[in-house]
């Protein structure tokens, strides 16, 4: 039997897919193409980064971290010239909720689980994570799957933010942390490389610096220390993921997991939301 994840992560795997409605459905990327944004790629950019209003590719570059800044910079900062953030963020809302009404099940209540979603929100430290504290500066829609899908945000990204200072901290790059985790085998290059941009150059070059450290084996494996390092990039993620986790306690982490695993399960199941996925998101 495989290890218990923990209460940080169990919380995270049963959010992540509604979050992930944003990249995965067609009523996001549509909303903002009829804004005047032009394709996925700026409509991922601009509508992920709009509550921070018109940042430009540098920035966003450090936050979105595993991304080549080749990739933000085609999309930042011409989407602001075609749409402003604020209409950015309204439609990604609007849409969002859209998406979720399409494909969760008819009928359902939301009401207990986007109220513990909400609790969960106030433990959501944004010291040092700059997109958890954009998102929780945008105000709850009325409609409940817009507030589901906010708050799953909120959480999502708070995380997110994290995971970024804690590689930081262990001296990997964006690109570096990618190339760990494609080393696990939980995430093939194939996926994950031109989903983030990198050219087959950069790739190789981050190996190289990799092999030099010791962190991967000339075959591109986890060596004992990249084992290692991984798992103490995953521990500390999950310690810094732990404010939304103090804020419900054990029992409210336990049901807010048990109300929001079937509904991303069937946003899994039945799509829009693909696993394997280049977020790395499992089924819950």
């Amino acid at each position: 039997m495989p290890p218990d994840p923990g209460p940080a992560r169990r919380l995270w795997e049963a959010v992540e897919p509604i979050h992930d409605v944003a990249y995965f459905a067609d009523e996001p990327t549509d909303a903002l193409r009829d804004l005047g944004l032009r394709g996925f790629w700026m409509s991922y950019f601009a509508g992920r980064f709009a509550p921070l209003g018109a940042v430009g590719p540098g920035p966003v570059t450090a936050m979105a971290f595993g991304f080549a800044p080749a990739m933000v910079a085609r999309a930042l900062p011409d989407a602001w010239a075609r749409a402003r953030p604020d209409q950015v963020v309204a439609a990604r809302v609007d849409a969002a909720a859209a998406a979720l009404r399409r494909t969760l099940p008819d009928g359902l209540d939301v009401d207990e689980l986007v109220g513990l979603l909400a609790r969960a929100v106030e433990g959501c430290r944004p010291d040092g994570r700059p997109l958890t504290a954009g998102w929780l500066g945008v105000d709850p829609p009325d409609d409940p799957l817009g507030r589901l899908w906010l708050h799953s945000t909120v959480l999502r990204e708070h995380r997110g933010d994290g995971h970024v200072l804690a590689a930081v901290a262990l001296g990997l790059a964006g690109l570096d942390t990618t190339l760990t985790f494609v080393a696990t085998g939980d995430l093939p290059r194939q996926v994950i490389q031109p989903n983030r941009g990198w050219s087959d150059e950069e790739w190789e070059a981050a190996v190289r610096r990799l092999e030099a450290r010791g962190v991967l084996d000339a075959g591109g494996r986890l060596t004992a220390s990249g084992v290692a390092l991984r798992h103490e990039l995953e521990a500390t993620t999950d310690r810094l993921a732990s404010g939304p986790v103090e804020r419900l306690g054990a029992a409210g982490v336990a049901r807010l997991v048990e109300l929001a695993t079937p509904l991303s399960r069937h946003l899994v199941d039945s799509g829009p939301v693909p696993v394997p996925n280049p977020i790395g998101a499992p089924r819950p």
